[in-house]
């Protein structure tokens, strides 16, 4: 009967284990959530040309950690500051200047700018743990 109290204490050590699992679960799934609208402009509009087979002087963003990377006080991604990020920068300017992206001829849509600068203006925050893999969504476009 000694063993008792020890297995009372295994089954809250559980419990509490699993309660601290979920509620990370869950918090990685908000992270998620709150990231797929970024997540599908940047397949849609930006990995065709800067994930794995991009020029070696082009930023990756070939998965989140890469983008992860990228983002930092006066970086590609300023947390909290879409105007001195240079990924909003590139994709508002418009199709005739140099250097806008994507270069294809094509701005992205004022929706999908919008998703970028809310993302950016609200910390820049990329989901914690796993890397995520980002993929080309839809027809890769050609260069104009």
């Amino acid at each position: 009967m000694k063993l008792l109290p020890w297995m009372a204490f295994l089954l809250a050590l559980f419990v509490l284990s699993a309660c601290v699992l979920q509620d990370d679960s869950a918090e990685r799934q908000a992270e998620l959530a709150a990231f797929a609208p970024v997540q599908t402009m940047l397949e849609k509009n930006c990995v065709h040309c800067h994930g794995d087979q991009r020029l070696s002087t082009m930023p990756s963003i070939h998965d989140s950690k890469a983008l992860d990377a990228l983002i930092r006080e006066g970086g590609w991604v300023t947390p909290g500051k879409p105007e001195a990020s240079r990924l909003y920068q590139v994709v508002s300017f418009a199709d005739q200047v140099p250097g806008a992206m994507p270069p294809t001829g094509h701005a992205i849509r004022r929706d999908e700018k919008h998703v970028l600068s809310e993302w950016i203006r609200k910390g820049a925050k990329v989901p914690r743990g796993r890397s995520i893999r980002f993929v080309v969504r839809g027809e890769i476009p050609r260069s104009s």
